[in-house]
Order: structure tokens, then C-alpha cells, then sequence
């Protein structure tokens, strides 16, 4: 019996847009052109594979696209099939709708599903290769947490976006001898705000994975005027909290799988310090700046890999699996194992141990 050949490959951009999309999508439609596919770009993310939204990718498609942020395709982190926001007399109901997701893939005539996006995207794959469809993953979050994988791309660029803004923040802070607190984006992981403002020179980094001690806080900025400093940088977390604490919220928003919106940790952290150690204190929130943007060179390299590997993994048949970053090669893994636990900072992480040694409080 001959093998199954694929002709048609569909693709999309799950959740929310990073750098790197682009590069991803481009490295997939050559490689399949290469291959003798042809390639369906589905827009808008799952809304477009429930909606029925589609349209061919040619290779002037993608010609000139390798350097530009966000993602030709349109995304949405509002459209999980299985969690489907529908309006009906003015108000919003979520409902299953997964079949119809099913139904487009054959109404296109799709051979695999090729599926661009962080842990919400890879558990929607899961699920669709349960309901007999081919998939293959390609994993995206400025975030940085799906397990299975060293690296998403988009976590270099957005850690750039962090370091940059933490370098112009630094002389502002003292030439006014003020304590900023930035906060950047995560959600219930720290690797944002652990590389970028290891990377930027922060004093004190709060993240989600270690609740810290207001006391510690304050004792970091009191030690660092003795020293004659009389400034600090602190990077926190959207997702931190202290150890008598809750995850602050700005709101919810039932569209969504995880309707948790985080924000607002910063105002708190600013006001506490100001008010118990006296020192002026501002905030800076730098939000979808991080998302936003070209993407920096390894991240541009990273995604043309993963693209290209992803074609190569269904040329090969080999689906239900995720393209992933080991040392500096290219690998892949069962979807299944990407998404049975959340990658988190651990204590032995030698970035968090490099922070510590070089004088870095995390409120502890």
C-alpha cells in the first residue's frame, strides 16, 4: 500500500499575535511548495476554521514578510472551537463547536492542519486529533511556557522589547532618584520578567513562580541608598503576587478560555514602596509593546526552523506532534506531552541562580 501523500496543508495563528508569526508562515508555504503541497491560510486563527474564513497561499504571499511583526493571517485568542463565544439576543453563550471546526477542514479538502500558537493552541490540536483530524503544532508565546520545548519563538523578541525599555528607564530613574516598577506580560510564568530584566539590570524581579515579601521589598531599596543608590528598577510580573496575596485582576472576559485578565500588579507594588519607604516612585506598563514589533534575528532563525521542520514532520506523516527546540536542534514531541504541565521558573533554573549571585532581590 502506497504511503499517504499530503497535497493540501492548512495553517493558522492561534492566540495572541507575537513576532516570529510571519517567519513561521513563510518557512511552512516554501517548504511546501518545495514539497508539491499546496497551502490553505485560514484566517483569524480558530474563529476562521469555525467560520469558514480561508484563502490559498502563494509564495508571493509571503515574499518580503521574514522581518515583519504579527501575522499576515490575522489571530484570535477568542475562538477556541470547544469554547466558542456565539452572541444571541444581545448576549454572549459559549458553545462546542468543534464539528463545525471538523467540517471545514474536509469541506477545504485539508490533508493536516498545521497549528501556530502557545498552550491554548497546542490543547485545541489535541483535541482535533482526537476528532480524527491530521495536526502538527508549532509552538508560539512571548511567554515562554509550554513545556516540551527549550524555547517558543517570540520570547527573544519580547525580552528585547523588556531589556530596551528597562536600559532608557535606568537613567530616568536616576536622574530623578526614583523607584520605577515596569511590569511586563507572562501570565502565571516568569520568564519575561526573569530574562528581561536580568537582561535590562533590574534590582528586584517579582514573578509569578516565587510570592515575595513586602518587607524584602523594602529592605532591597533601603540597602541599595545606603549604598548611595538612590534609585531602583523593579520588573514585575503581571502574574506575581505577595506571599499574603491574591493575582491581581483588571477584569474577565468570558470569550475567552482562561477568562482571567491580569494587570494592575504594578500600581500596587508602586504604591506600597512609596508609601513604606518614602521614596517617589512611577510605574511603567509596557503591555502589547512587547508583542509588537519586528522580530529580533534569532527569533527570524528559530521560526524559519520551525516552519521548515513542521512541513518535513508532515511529509513525513508524522502527526499529532509538535516541532521542538532541544540545544540547538530541531525535535519534535507528542502534542499530548507539550500540554501535561505548564513550564514554570524552578529554583534551579541558572538564570534565577545568575540573578541571585549578582545581587538581585526576588523578595524572598
Amino acid at each position: 500500500m502506497a504511503p499517504f501523500k499530503v497535497k493540501r496543508v492548512g495553517i493558522l495563528t492561534g492566540g495572541g499575535d507575537c513576532p516570529g508569526l510571519n517567519a513561521v508562515i513563510r518557512g511552512v508555504t516554501k517548504s511546501a511548495i518545495d514539497h508539491g503541497m499546496s497551502v490553505v491560510g485560514i484566517i483569524d486563527g480558530f474563529e476562521g476554521l469555525v467560520e469558514g474564513k480561508s484563502k490559498e497561499i502563494y509564495r508571493s504571499d509571503v515574499s518580503g514578510i521574514l522581518a515583519i511583526g504579527g501575522t499576515i493571517l490575522g489571530s484570535s485568542n477568542k475562538g477556541d472551537p470547544f469554547h466558542f463565544p456565539v452572541e444571541k439576543n444581545g448576549k454572549i453563550e459559549i458553545k462546542d463547536l468543534g464539528e463545525e471546526a471538523v467540517k471545514n477542514y474536509k469541506l477545504w479538502k485539508l490533508d493536516c492542519l498545521i497549528g501556530i500558537g502557545g498552550d491554548g493552541t497546542m490543547h485545541i490540536l489535541n483535541k482535533l486529533s482526537d476528532m480524527g483530524l491530521n495536526c502538527v503544532g508549532v509552538p508560539k508565546t512571548i511567554d515562554n511556557d509550554l513545556d516540551s520545548t527549550d524555547l517558543t519563538f517570540g520570547h527573544d523578541s519580547a525580552v528585547y522589547v523588556v531589556s530596551k525599555a528597562l536600559d532608557r528607564l535606568h537613567t530616568t530613574a536616576s536622574s530623578h532618584h526614583r523607584v520605577i516598577v515596569v511590569e511586563v506580560m507572562g501570565r502565571y510564568a516568569g520568564w519575561i520578567a526573569l530574562h528581561g530584566g536580568l537582561a535590562g539590570g533590574a534590582d528586584i524581579i517579582l514573578i509569578p513562580e516565587i510570592p515575595f515579601d513586602w518587607e524584602k521589598v523594602y529592605e532591597k531599596i533601603r540597602q541599595r541608598e545606603m549604598q548611595g543608590k538612590k534609585f531602583s528598577l523593579v520588573c514585575v510580573s503581571e502574574g506575581a503576587k505577595a506571599k499574603d496575596g491574591d493575582i491581581v485582576l483588571k477584569g474577565h472576559d468570558i470569550k475567552r478560555t482562561d477568562p482571567k485578565q491580569l494587570g494592575g500588579i504594578a500600581e500596587l507594588v508602586a504604591k506600597n514602596i512609596e508609601e513604606n519607604t518614602g521614596r517617589e516612585t512611577r510605574v511603567t506598563v509596557l503591555g502589547h509593546v512587547q508583542r509588537g514589533g519586528t522580530p529580533t534575528p534569532y527569533d527570524r532563525i528559530l521560526s524559519t526552523k520551525f516552519g521548515a521542520f513542521a512541513i518535513d514532520l508532515v511529509a513525513r506523516g508524522k502527526f499529532g506532534r509538535m516541532v521542538s527546540l532541544r540545544g540547538n536542534e530541531i525535535k519534535n514531541v507528542k502534542i499530548k506531552d507539550a500540554i501535561s504541565q505548564q513550564k514554570l521558573v524552578q529554583p534551579k533554573t541558572q538564570a534565577l541562580i545568575a540573578a541571585r549571585a549578582v545581587g538581585i532581590s526576588f523578595g524572598d
